[in-house]
């Protein structure tokens, strides 16, 4: 297959970054990061997760988030909702879409909501009801789908029988997450050739953490393969809190180098999004993981 024309990015940062970061943002830190984001060309942001703060307590203030930032037309604001309480709480504070998340590894879903796949699909049943009925899109992430911290290697045809689960149930669009970021090229173009023959290329999208610096190449890969959706996060912000040593989602500066560098068309301004990646990760104290985004610092 060809490249696509064009790639949606969704940006991860305020909910897939933050998650795992050391220092807690205030509410104000985050609705400023998402106006920001927001006036870039993107036009999909994952604003919050309504998951209990008792596991993930940098999202606890997920709703006060949603409510106050400045939501500009055509950009839908997701959250992640595990169960039927987040989706009624995202709903209430006015998320325009919900996530629901499992997994390719037995092990990782254990560790991750204490339940088997099989168990972890049939309670996101009544989160597809209710969204039907309230008009809420939902999108599907399927995680560890090149390696898992706990089983190692996941075989492809677990990955397409988890994706192809979740798409029956009525999500729209699938995202691939190699949570731990282990994959190389060959990994995620088999993974994916297993995939698609269960969800058609156009629903699904590459979620690529960057552990050992593979995540742009693996993109390459799948875009080689007609995936136009790729999950990204400003300045690579984040982790997972259950995969130790996950580095962060792959940097959306990153990202946009590649696709401009191909001639494919997001409609987002890089130099905008380098920007709030250097105050992002200056007022985290930490270092950009975005090798474009400091390049272009420098200049």
């Amino acid at each position: 297959m060809s490249f696509p024309q064009r790639v949606r990015i969704a940006e991860m940062g305020p909910r897939d970054g933050l998650q795992n970061e050391s220092m807690h943002l205030t509410v104000d830190d985050k609705v400023q990061l998402i106006d920001q984001l927001s006036q870039t060309g993107l036009n999909y942001i994952e604003a919050g997760s309504f998951v209990s703060p008792k596991w993930v307590p940098q999202m606890a203030d997920s709703t006060a988030v949603l409510q106050q930032i400045t939501r500009v037309p055509g950009i839908t604001y997701s959250a992640l909702t595990p169960n039927i309480r987040g989706f009624q709480d995202a709903l209430a504070a006015g998320a325009d879409e919900v996530a629901v998340f499992g997994a390719a590894s037995e092990s990782f879903t254990q560790k991750n909501i204490n339940c088997s796949i099989a168990e972890s699909l049939a309670r996101f049943e009544s989160i597809m009801a209710a969204a039907q009925k309230a008009g809420i899109r939902v999108r599907g992430y399927v995680s560890t789908v090149v390696g898992c911290p706990y089983e190692g290697d996941i075989k492809p045809e677990q990955v397409a029988w988890v994706a192809k689960a979740l798409l029956d149930m009525g999500c729209y669009e699938i995202s691939l997450g190699d949570t731990i970021g282990v994959g190389t090229p060959l990994k995620v173009k088999r993974m994916l050739e297993a995939v698609r023959k269960q969800v058609p290329v156009e629903q699904l999208a590459a979620h690529f953490h960057d552990t050992y610096g593979q995540a742009v190449a693996n993109l390459y890969a799948v875009l080689e393969e007609g995936v136009a959706v790729i999950d990204s996060s400003v300045a690579g912000l984040g982790g997972c809190p259950y995969a130790p040593g996950a580095a962060g989602n792959v940097a959306t500066e990153d990202v946009l180098y590649l696709l401009q560098g191909l001639g494919i068309e997001t409609g987002i301004d890089l130099k905008a999004i380098a920007k709030i990646g250097q105050q992002i990760s200056a007022r985290l104290v930490r270092a950009n993981r975005s090798k474009v985004g400091l390049a272009l610092s420098n200049q």
